[in-house]
């Protein structure tokens, strides 16, 4: 499966050399052009603003924002105006929620889908997996099952916990559609929260 990248600062850049590793491929855009130069070395993609970027991609277009919270409204200000009905939008920082529930609002008008997806593994993710609490329509969420299941940690080889030996739904394998817009962004901050 094909996936667009925007912010390829430690997390953004690692989750692509995940995916690629793990036979994905990755469009790549960052505001400096050395992570991209740097990817492209490394099998990606590189796009040299998000023009370009929109326009490498097939439809319906997946793109994961990696970007401070702050520019987040700005990148989807930019990125809206050159998608299509049917394209969805990921946020994989650590926006509030409430903004989610928002963002989603004005782009389900476009026709744009909208994910809010709590990212944690921070700089260790690449090699242990990142895990995704994700927010956003369910078969929006399934159909870019083969985007989360690259990313995740996976069930690995530690002994299952007695009582539950049997495999149901995506968490153990380290992601979860938590319910809709907003409910990513929510189980993220709660999980900030515990940490």
């Amino acid at each position: 499966m094909q996936l667009g990248m925007i912010g390829l600062g430690r997390m953004g850049a690692n989750m692509v050399r995940r995916l690629l590793k793990n036979g994905q491929t990755c469009v790549v855009f960052n505001r400096s052009p050395g992570p991209v130069n740097e990817l492209v070395k490394e099998g990606a993609t590189g796009a040299a603003s998000l023009t370009d970027l929109v326009a490498k991609l097939e439809r319906p277009r997946a793109i994961w924002l990696m970007v401070p919270a702050a520019v987040v409204d700005e990148t989807i200000g930019e990125l809206s105006s050159l998608l299509e009905t049917g394209d969805t939008i990921i946020d994989g920082g650590n926006s509030y929620y409430i903004d989610d529930i928002e963002r989603a609002n004005g782009l389900r008008s476009l026709g744009i889908h909208y994910l809010d997806v709590g990212t944690s593994g921070g700089i260790w993710g690449l090699e242990r997996g990142y895990c995704m609490m994700i927010g956003g329509e369910k078969e929006i969420v399934e159909r870019l099952n083969p985007i989360f299941a690259a990313l995740a940690p996976g069930i690995g080889n530690v002994p299952r916990t007695p009582g539950r030996e049997k495999l149901g739904g995506t968490a153990e394998q380290g992601y979860l559609h938590c319910g809709p817009n907003g409910a990513g962004h929510f189980a993220k901050m709660v999980h900030n929260g515990i940490e």
